[in-house]
């Protein structure tokens, strides 16, 4: 059984662990990443790093992307000292970043087309949480032999993989992953404001429902977060994914006027300056803090 060699580049919050988990799976891996420091952790357990990409790609037969956007995809792969100038046919490029479907799949016809270099887009769904327990959400796009070529990788830091069709087809599957995401964002926040103003404590909808229809996995993670106004996420990177969903509604001929309502109030929170946030960020529109009053520890008599 031949081994892989396995490149990782991209080694922010969600790769690094992802990468770790590769390593600690045992698989021979390599890293690179723009901001050199990030490879330190990886070097001290005797991980090699290489200079640039197509470094990289010249020790690796499968390389797996975690990166940005779309743009920065295209970088590392074509840029100057990117993947397709230090690859060779037969190898892989795994991408798990959250980038646009179409321009995926233009990109892996033209890495095909010049160096005969597989492509499989598999967008991740958890969070780095889900990356350091490795029960990630996997969205593959690709061909059959690909997928399960990159499968028992992939299984390293995931708790399901689901081959989803041809490539492109990941990158769809992860946009409908977000419109459900960012959907019930925002009616939960909604939810919790209207339980705040009738005077039930909204931190205990998530138990109140829990168990139900309407129990969900972004209820019970962020709805805390939304009643104490404790805003983490990058908002702009919502808006980056929000944004990929309403052009592929246009070249779709698909309507999204929910996602589209939605969409209108991540980007008023942008306008006012508000780029933290993520996912919770609709409950700005209620509250700029904590939904209601914490209550204040009785002072001790001296």
């Amino acid at each position: 059984m031949t081994i892989e060699r396995i490149g990782f580049i991209g080694l922010g919050n969600i790769g690094a662990p992802m990468a770790l988990r590769i390593l600690e799976a045992g698989h021979p891996l390599r890293v690179h990443n723009r901001t050199a420091s990030r490879t330190q952790p990886f070097e001290a357990r005797g991980v090699p790093s290489a200079g640039s990409a197509a470094e990289l790609a010249r020790d690796c037969d499968i390389v797996f992307l975690c990166v940005s956007d779309t743009a920065a995809v295209e970088q590392v792969v074509f840029g100057e000292a990117g993947i397709a100038h230090g690859g060779r046919a037969g190898q892989l490029v795994v991408d798990l970043s959250t980038v646009h479907p179409v321009r995926t799949q233009e990109m892996a016809q033209r890495l095909a087309a010049e160096k005969a270099i597989g492509w499989v887009d598999a967008p991740v769904s958890g969070g780095a949480a889900g990356a350091r327990a490795g029960t990630l959400a996997v969205m593959a796009g690709g061909a059959p032999a690909d997928v399960e070529r990159v499968r028992p990788v992939l299984m390293s830091f995931a708790g399901r993989v689901t081959h989803m069709g041809p490539v492109g087809c990941g990158m769809a599957t992860k946009a409908c992953n977000q419109m459900l995401n960012y959907g019930t964002g925002a009616v939960v926040a909604e939810t919790l404001n209207f339980a705040a103003r009738f005077g039930i404590d909204p931190a205990l909808i998530p138990e109140a429902v829990a168990g139900g229809f309407a129990d969900s996995n972004v209820l019970r993670h962020y709805g805390r977060m939304m009643v104490d106004g404790t805003y983490k996420g990058n908002t702009l990177t919502a808006m980056k994914d929000i944004d990929i969903i309403l052009d592929m509604s246009r070249l779709t001929g698909s309507a999204m006027p929910v996602t589209g309502l939605v969409a209108s109030f991540f980007r008023m929170q942008i306008a006012q300056g508000y780029i933290t946030g993520g996912l919770p960020t609709p409950m700005r529109m209620y509250a700029q803090g904590p939904l209601v009053p914490r209550k204040q520890e009785p002072k001790e008599e001296r």
